[in-house]
């Protein structure tokens, strides 16, 4: 059932993250562990990686890397080529030089945006431009393309933790084993974030098969209700792909602008993809069936 006017202060929230509040007090008891070294050693190597405050902070030390000029340009390559692209990832290269969308004289930088758990596929053609690439997999930690090169092939690699597992902070930063920079090898964390870090990925990790699938699940269930309704997907799943959101064509059904008003206000974290006749909600593995349902419904009910 949806509730069609509840209290302001009752309503629920649903981000495009898993975190939610009863999150604090769980990842609290976590057991230490460091399970999570295990794992990022033996998936990256011979890649090194450190962990981070967060995925901006991952780009940030990466730009710092190239000691870039103001009149420099970093072009930012994306999945779809559509023009959308996270103020987080254009604020943090504007504090560098400049950035553009397409390859220019002055690019310095290729920043391979793999789109919300949807890889780029030909990373090889990008290889040959013969330019530094950062790759960032904020959203496609779990994902990897056909050629399977998905974030090892970029001089640095960014995650965000968020994106994947219900945590407020943590971002991962890897680096080409041969790429020569002293200051990589320094802690960027307090013990205390380092220390918590660890352990909650460390916890999670051991469930990344069940949130694969669980994200997967989610992602068709949606898609079939979507669908039913007249959207349809952006872009469909093919083998290695797990969705950071779940993205899908309007096809001129609804004002978007409305409709992503509407849905903040039932609680739902939502979005256009700018630039396009597409929209996106959450698709996580913590959601449930009721409320997917619940996600419908609310878009259901701004069709009539």
């Amino acid at each position: 059932m949806v509730i069609a006017n509840p209290d302001k202060y009752l309503l629920p929230t649903y981000r495009l993250s898993p975190f939610s509040t009863a999150d604090v007090a769980l990842n609290h008891e976590l057991p230490s562990e460091d399970y999570a070294e295990t794992y990022f050693g033996e998936r990256f190597a011979p890649r090194r990686y450190k962990y981070c405050m967060s995925g901006r902070e991952a780009i940030h030390q990466a730009l710092t890397h190239y000691h870039l000029q103001p009149d420099d340009v970093v072009t930012i390559i994306t999945t779809t080529n559509n023009f959308y692209i996270s103020s987080c990832v254009t604020n943090e290269i504007g504090r560098f030089c400049k950035w553009s969308r397409k390859i220019e004289q002055a690019t310095k930088v290729l920043f391979v945006n793999h789109e919300f758990g949807y890889p780029v596929e030909d990373m090889d053609a990008l290889v040959k431009h013969g330019l530094p690439i950062i790759e960032d997999c904020a959203y496609s930690f779990l994902s990897h393309n056909a050629a399977g090169n998905t974030g090892h092939l970029g001089d640095f690699t960014i995650y965000s933790f968020p994106k994947i597992f219900p945590v407020q902070i943590g971002g991962l930063l890897t680096m080409k084993d041969d790429l020569d920079d002293e200051k990589f090898s320094q802690q960027l964390l307090p013990n205390q974030e380092h220390d918590y870090i660890q352990k909650v990925a460390s916890h999670f990790l051991r469930k990344i098969a069940d949130i694969a699938s669980q994200r997967i699940e989610n992602y068709h269930f949606l898609v079939n209700g979507l669908t039913s309704m007249g959207f349809s997907e952006r872009i469909p799943l093919s083998d290695g792909i797990v969705p950071g959101a779940c993205l899908f064509r309007n096809n001129g059904l609804l004002n978007l602008p409305e409709l992503k008003e509407a849905l903040w206000e039932k609680g739902i974290q939502c979005s256009i993809f700018y630039g396009e006749d597409t929209f996106f909600i959450p698709v996580h593995q913590v959601l449930k069936k009721p409320d997917l349902t619940y996600f419908l419904s609310n878009i259901k009910i701004n069709l009539k």
